[in-house]
Parts: C-alpha cells; structure tokens; sequence
C-alpha cells in the first residue's frame, strides 16, 4: 500500500526517497524514526501519525495542519519544552500497536501545508533540530515497513474508520471467517453489512436462483439480466468490486456440507423453511460453529401486518441447551404469510440489523450490557425484548 501510495502521490513519494521511516497504518501515515530531547537532553525516538483523506484508492490529502505525536514532550537544547506547540494530550488507536499516539502538534506557517512532504519536514525541523544537533542522529533511517494493513479485506479505504479513530475496534474482525446461510431477504441484507465489516472472510451459500420477489426483499439495484440466474452469481457480481474475501456459492447447506465449513468461526442461519433449519442447526453444532439464527412471523391483524422479528444467538458452550428451548421453527409451515408477503424489505433489514448487532456486541466492537441470546421485536410496538443469560 505504501508504494502504491508514493507512485500516485509525489509529496508520499520525496519523504519515502529521503529516507523518512514510513508506514500506512489503516488510515494515517506514520513517521517512526524522529529523533527528539527529553527534558535532561537525553536521546528519544518518537513517531509522527498524519491522517489520510482519499481522494480515490490511489490520491490522498491531507486532513489539516496537525500531526499527532508518539512520545513525551520535546524539548530545545535550552531544555525547556519546544515553543509554540499548540495541541495537548491526545490518543488515536492504530491497527500496529508499537506506536502508541500521546499528544497532537498544532504549529501552522504563514500560507499552511501545501502537502505532507511539507508539513513532515517542517514539523521534523521543530522538534528533531535540537536532537539532531546535539547528538548527531537523523530521522532518515529508510526504515519502510511495508505490511502494515496489507491484508486490508477492502478494495476502497476505509476512511470513516479512521477519521473516527476506531481503528483498534476494526481490528476485532480481522480473524473472522463469517458464513450466511441463507440469501433470502434477511440473508441478503446480512450480507451486505458483512461485505463493509472488515471479517477476514465472508462465504455465502443459496441455491436459489434470483428472481422479481427477491429484488423487494434485498438491498441494491436490480439489472434484468439478473433475473433468472442463481443468486450466487447475482451477489458476487454485485459486491466483488468491494473487498476480497468473499465467495458466494450456489448450493444448500446440509448435514453433509461440513467440508463447505471448514474454518468458519461464526454462521448466520436465514432460512424459513423450519426442516432445513433443523440440519443446519445439527452441522453447525457438530462443528462447535457459533451462530445467530434469524427468523420473523407475520399475521394480519384488522387488516395491517403485525407480527415479530427474532434474532437467537447459539454459543459453542449452549447451542444444544437453546435449541432445545424451541426458540426457533423445526418444521414447515407452507401458509406461513411472511413467504408470500413481498413489500417487508425494512423487516428483512430490520432483522438483519438486530443480528448483526448482535454479532459486533459478541466481538466487542459494541458494548454488551444484555448478554442476550434471544432478542425479540413486535413490529406494532417495536418494542425489544431479550432473553439474557444468567
């Protein structure tokens, strides 16, 4: 990423041929390497982190003046804290935990930064001058790491995550080989959070093909030339341009389908027919997968819809004590409405919602104050309840 960086970005690619130690770490270039006094004159090393605005996959601009800085306070060969260093304490989480961000630099010339190059430098000037010159080191070490969030699941840079500064947040996911079983409409909407949540893999499975019912119970556009093919081919058309990672296959999941599995480390079942269920349920336990199920019932109640959206959470430690809680249906039900009611597409991303949710609070990106395994909502009331575990 760093020399695709340089090769589009001439102010990325002076720093780089200067020698400055350079890295991408999510979305922010860091500057390890500088050289700095602490209060007794002693040598210290600290890092520079300048966030990345992307203009597109390969340009990218600056944020605003500021640096953030990896380190205590500098100071000049006078040994006093270097002057006019606005900013304070400050943390920002990285994806590469050597450096560890403790403050922000605010120190504008007259005209501002007209690039990186610009600004590294000047900063550089600052705050490795007095370092420099009494102990004759140098920030131009060439030390290049390349890998740093090389393995990144996107195609485009995530650029709201590290604006928000939620990058060791992300990271929760980046081990996650996550399957959905199930297309449907819930399916569907599950699988496109999936594709923008940084998992390592994401393996969809439906037999189906796609048809006109399927497009108002799914997110995107509809092309026509869609119709009729298997939903496997739609959906991996429709999100390959997205991220790596992602295999989408044309086929049912059964008690035989173990091989299908292997390395999964969390399931999403969506299906509606309570038999298939059933086998899943029987394979994922004997795999020790754990998994959400997802499900809803609909009934028409003086004319409008009423009925309730289900997300039931199966851990390797309780899987076969919550199914036999009968939380979720084993058996057909061929006058169920939901299969024949077509408009419910914000039911479908409702539950959809509710699951994934519910994922990211098992992972930790969301606090989890429930610990529920049942999570229920009345489509009259839309009110939740939830089942917790003692």
């Amino acid at each position: 990423m760093l020399i695709e960086l340089a090769n589009h970005n001439e102010d990325i690619r002076r720093l780089l041929d200067k020698g400055y130690a350079l890295r991408v770490d999510g979305g922010s270039l860091v500057v390890r390497d500088i050289p700095y006094l602490d209060a007794a004159k002693a040598l210290q090393w600290g890092a520079f982190v300048a966030k990345l605005v992307f203009i597109d996959k390969v340009r990218v601009q600056q944020d605003d003046h500021q640096v953030y800085f990896a380190g205590s306070v500098p100071h000049g060969l006078d040994g006093k804290p270097v002057p006019n260093l606005a900013g304070g304490p400050r943390r920002i989480p990285l994806e590469k935990n050597d450096v560890v961000v403790q403050r922000s630099f605010s120190n504008k010339p007259s005209g501002g930064f007209a690039n990186f190059s610009d600004k590294i430098e000047h900063y550089v000037q600052l705050i490795s001058g007095p370092a420099m010159s009494l102990h004759d080191v140098t920030p131009l070490t060439f030390r290049v790491d390349h890998d740093v969030a090389a393995g990144s699941a996107f195609k485009f840079h995530d650029t709201l995550t590290s604006r928000a500064e939620l990058g060791d947040l992300a990271a929760v996911f980046k081990n996650d080989i996550v399957a959905v079983i199930g297309l449907g409409g819930t399916g569907a909407y599950l699988l496109d959070f999936l594709v923008k949540t940084p998992v390592k893999e994401i393996r969809g499975f439906d037999g189906d093909a796609y048809y006109v019912h399927n497009a108002y119970r799914s997110p995107g556009r509809l092309q026509e030339d869609e119709l009729g093919k298997g939903k496997a081919d739609v959906y991996r058309l429709r999100y390959e341009n997205f991220r790596e990672g992602l295999t989408v296959h044309q086929m049912y999941i059964t008690e035989e389908s173990a091989n299908e599995l292997v390395d999964v480390t969390f399931a999403f079942v969506c299906v509606d027919k309570g038999s298939a269920r059933s086998e899943i349920f029987d394979l994922l336990i004997r795999l020790k997968i754990p998994f959400i199920d997802v499900g809803m019932g609909l009934d028409r109640k003086q004319g409008a819809l009423s009925g309730t959206l289900r997300a039931t959470y199966y851990s390797t430690a309780t899987a076969s004590q919550v199914r036999d809680m009968q939380l979720a249906e084993m058996a057909d039900h061929p006058e169920d409405l939901y299969r024949t009611t077509v408009q419910i597409s914000e039911l479908n991303a409702l539950n959809a919602c509710l699951a994934i949710i519910r994922y990211k609070q098992l992972r930790g990106f969301y606090v989890d104050d429930s610990a529920a395994y049942h999570v229920l909502m009345g489509v009259e009331s839309l009110r939740i309840f939830a089942e917790r575990t003692e």
